[in-house]
């Protein structure tokens, strides 16, 4: 089969290469042989290759967190049994996804209707997850309160935004690139800010004078500092990302002073936790939100396998209008 691997961290473009000609993996127990069909490029998978991720690859390693296959063959148990010949979402920490081939736990694979395409099914799994996991089980954000989020331009950010129309939460969204305004204004973001305006807090104070309830933040560093600063008393921050790879800093006495919550949120981590039954109801209710179009991902373009550094250098690329997809294989 072919595979993408890397034997060392490093910028994505250069220490990415092709395999053409290696053994399929074997499932152990409990596991299932998956056939890729298709994988996005998420700046998890980026940040996983250039060593800046929660996860440590073994080398040589195989990155490729989500994706969409068919299970192909089973290593023992009844889940895996139930999940043969069928077409299922893949989250996969182990070996990775962008490979023809790939295997990961029956727990871990999800059956996705026929009427849902490859391109959605394939990033069934982090983004629309982590936004209705976060506002809706881990925020519990309430009717009508305003929820300020960084990075709003994103996917992730997009479809929070359509969260907040569908539950009823209003949304301050703080973008880097004025050509986004329009755009998530046009979505239906009740307001949008520019980072370079001024400081976060300050414009946050203007719409909302006592700050805001809820906050998310994938960036960190400055930005990140700046969004903890514009919570209000009792405010809850989640801290889901790490794009600038610099640290939050806020003093203590903001904290103690405003009787904040600041959290962290991996959704590996969280799902691990949760009950089978609890992980089943957020399944449904993802499936439920991608058919209305609510949790819906745009993709800017699909590449080969065989061109996956162009694709890694494309996802990196500023203001690309959505998802970088890798096509591996056909139904």
């Amino acid at each position: 089969m072919k595979r993408v691997v890397f034997d060392r961290v490093g910028p994505p473009a250069e220490v990415l290469r092709l395999e053409d000609d290696v053994p399929a993996p074997q499932p152990r127990r409990g596991e299932v042989l998956v056939r890729m069909l298709a994988s996005p490029v998420n700046p998890s998978d980026l940040m996983y290759i250039g060593g800046k991720y929660g996860l440590k690859p073994q080398f040589p390693a195989t990155p490729g967190f989500e994706g969409v296959g068919v299970v192909e063959a089973t290593g023992g148990g009844v889940l895996g049994w139930l999940r043969k010949g069928k077409r299922v979402a893949v989250i996969n920490d182990r070996v990775g996804n962008w490979a023809e081939y790939t295997v990961t736990s029956a727990r871990q694979v999800i059956p996705v209707p026929d009427a849902m395409s490859d391109e959605q099914a394939a990033s069934f799994f982090v983004n629309p997850a982590t936004a209705l996991a976060m506002t809706q089980d881990v925020l519990k954000v309430t009717r009508g309160a305003w929820v300020l989020q960084s990075a709003a331009g994103g996917e992730l950010g997009k479809m929070v935004i359509r969260l907040g129309h569908k539950f009823v939460f209003r949304t301050i969204n703080v973008v880097r690139r004025r050509e986004q305004v329009e755009e998530l204004k046009k979505l239906g973001a009740d307001h949008v800010i520019v980072e370079s305006d001024g400081p976060i807090p300050e414009q946050v104070r203007k719409l909302v004078p006592d700050g805001v309830r809820y906050a998310i933040d994938p960036v960190g560093g400055e930005t990140g500092s700046q969004v903890i600063a514009s919570l209000a008393h009792g405010g809850r921050c989640l801290l889901f990302g790490s794009l600038s790879d610099e640290p939050i800093s806020v003093h203590p006495r903001y904290f103690i002073g405003n009787d904040l919550s600041v959290e962290g949120f991996w959704l590996g981590a969280w799902a691990k936790k949760q009950r089978i039954l609890t992980m089943l109801k957020l399944f449904r209710r993802m499936r439920e939100l991608m058919n209305e179009g609510v949790l819906q991902t745009q993709f800017a373009a699909t590449y080969p396998l065989e061109d996956v550094r162009k694709a890694v250098e494309h996802a990196a690329t500023p203001g690309k209008g959505g998802k970088v997809l890798l096509k591996i294989g056909v139904r």
